[in-house]
């Protein structure tokens, strides 16, 4: 390595580890520390954001990478190697962030942190108005974020792009309205089959740390490593990295729904493992996590479902959950438990959701997102709007804000452009799975024998290793020679529906 590049990688180490500690602050707040506080954690975040932000702006930062570049073209470095990739990436974000002013930076971390803590304690009330001041200072920040970058085709570009680099409203839009016809289409013919799902075993009383223990066994054998990771509880399940070997996950158990704790262990999960599975050689640089969150998505969710859901998954496993719980699950069969678990029905609540119908809560999310950066929505009218979102795409109506408009902790921590990688990861895993299948013509019966390392190192080597060295459109084409469709997913969908509900 040239000395410049040297000089460069040092610099961007000190702008990770005052990352890191970031998120160790964000951590330790929905984990471990106590209510009071929140004051003091506010400030803790907004200084570290401060200081992290001015160091990666800086004019040493910005003559750092110029002089690495000019090294790395006057020895002919590889493209796609590790140091020239990084100092593509860097140059680009360097350039956005410098749009950006620290002292804003810094406040919009204090101010979402005390949002965060706030929304907590309405979620817990059910009271929208509890959270409402809170919320109207997010849209105020996102709105002054976004005219950052003005000019701009939509308001709403900058924000998404933070989540998903050079991803344009129009074109979330664009595959909404083409997946949103033929999802509709397939939750009608569902409920026009006929057929009747009892979940009810799934409602019974489930113990707590029998619920935790089998998930810790199932994640395991996925590959998530507990020598780098480890889990724990939250109000909202989330996963955070302070390197590749420090990583950390969440969940949530309901002693009263299975669901909850078992879908969102191996989800967290699926964001872990590609954490974990970040290249050495682009390690403690801000290159060194995730492509984007739709990247994410597709690994939580391509464990979570194609997987975690699957059928095969089950014949490994079922035998397994009946032993932990005998009292409850050993006068189900494999089969009925199999269709209760993909039980197509309308909720309320996003992470409880079906397949079927999960991305019409997205949906609705992102409408609503959307509305209130435009300005077409009062933040006071957002209860109101999201019940009558709620009954046009699902039918169904909360009856309290904690089942309905405060379920989700994202907008509290000022995440809005976010939602719509959801439904994008849901579609890249469909993607890369079908990739997946071809690459690896006996997966099913590997996973019927509990058998995942073939599928993690196939992730490993395709995804995972690379981080953030490309853009997330660049490394779907990399890996599946195509460019984002929904194809794939409408068809792993319709297959597996059909076969549930005799379609």
């Amino acid at each position: 390595m040239g000395i410049k590049m040297e000089q460069l990688r040092t610099l961007l180490g000190e702008v990770y580890d005052l990352q890191a500690i970031n998120l160790i602050l964000g951590w330790d707040q929905q984990v471990n520390m106590p209510p009071g506080g929140a004051e003091a954690r506010s400030h803790h975040l907004a200084t570290v954001n401060r200081i992290s932000h001015q160091k990666f702006i800086s004019d040493e930062m910005g003559a750092a990478l110029q002089a690495a570049k000019g090294e790395l073209e006057t020895a002919g470095a590889e493209p796609d190697s590790n140091d020239m990739r990084i100092v593509i990436r860097m140059q680009e974000v360097y350039e956005k962030l410098r749009k950006v002013p620290s002292e804003w930076v810094a406040e919009f971390a204090r101010m979402t942190s005390l949002a965060q803590r706030n929304w907590e304690d309405a979620r817990e009330a059910s009271d929208f108005a509890m959270f409402q001041p809170h919320l109207e200072q997010v849209i105020k920040f996102r709105r002054q974020y976004a005219d950052f970058f003005a000019p701009y085709d939509h308001v709403y570009d900058p924000l998404l792009d933070y989540f998903e680099p050079g991803m344009k409203t129009a074109q979330v839009k664009a595959v909404f309205d083409e997946l949103r016809p033929q999802q509709v289409a397939l939750v009608r013919r569902i409920a026009d089959s006929g057929v009747q799902i009892d979940d009810s075993i799934l409602h019974k009383r489930y113990d707590e740390q029998k619920q935790w223990d089998f998930g810790v066994e199932v994640i395991k054998a996925f590959g998530f490593d507990f020598e780098r990771g480890r889990q724990d509880k939250s109000v909202h399940p989330f996963t955070t990295h302070f390197s590749q070997n420090d990583v950390r996950i969440t969940t949530r158990i309901n002693p009263n729904f299975l669901n909850p704790a078992l879908f969102g262990t191996m989800h967290e999960a699926g964001h872990a493992m590609y954490e974990q599975g970040i290249g050495e050689g682009i390690a403690r640089t801000p290159v060194g996590q995730g492509a984007s969150l739709g990247i994410h998505e597709s690994q939580s969710r391509m464990w979570e479902n194609l997987i975690g859901r699957g059928y095969p998954f089950w014949k490994a496993y079922y035998s397994r959950l009946q032993s932990f719980f005998p009292e409850i699950l050993s006068d189900t069969s494999l089969d009925d438990f199999y269709r209760a678990i993909n039980k197509v029905e309308p909720t309320l609540i996003r992470v409880e959701a079906d397949e079927a119908t999960y991305n019409l809560h997205i949906m609705l999310r992102v409408e609503l997102e959307l509305a209130l950066i435009e300005g077409t929505l009062a933040v006071g009218d957002l209860p109101e709007a999201w019940n009558r979102k709620m009954e046009e795409y699902l039918g169904i109506r909360p009856s309290n804000d904690a089942e309905g408009v405060l379920q989700d902790v994202h907008w509290a921590s000022g995440y809005l452009g976010y939602f719509s990688t959801y439904l994008l990861g849901n579609l890249m895993a469909s993607m890369l799975w079908e990739k997946m299948e071809q690459d690896i013509p006996n997966m099913d019966a590997l996973v019927e024998q509990a058998q995942f390392g073939d599928l993690l190192a196939w992730l490993r080597e395709n995804i995972h290793q690379h981080g953030a060295k490309y853009k997330p459109a660049e490394l779907i084409r990399r890996v599946t020679g195509k460019s984002l469709t929904a194809e794939p997913y409408v068809r792993y969908l319709t297959n597996k529906f059909s076969d549930i509900y005799s379609l």
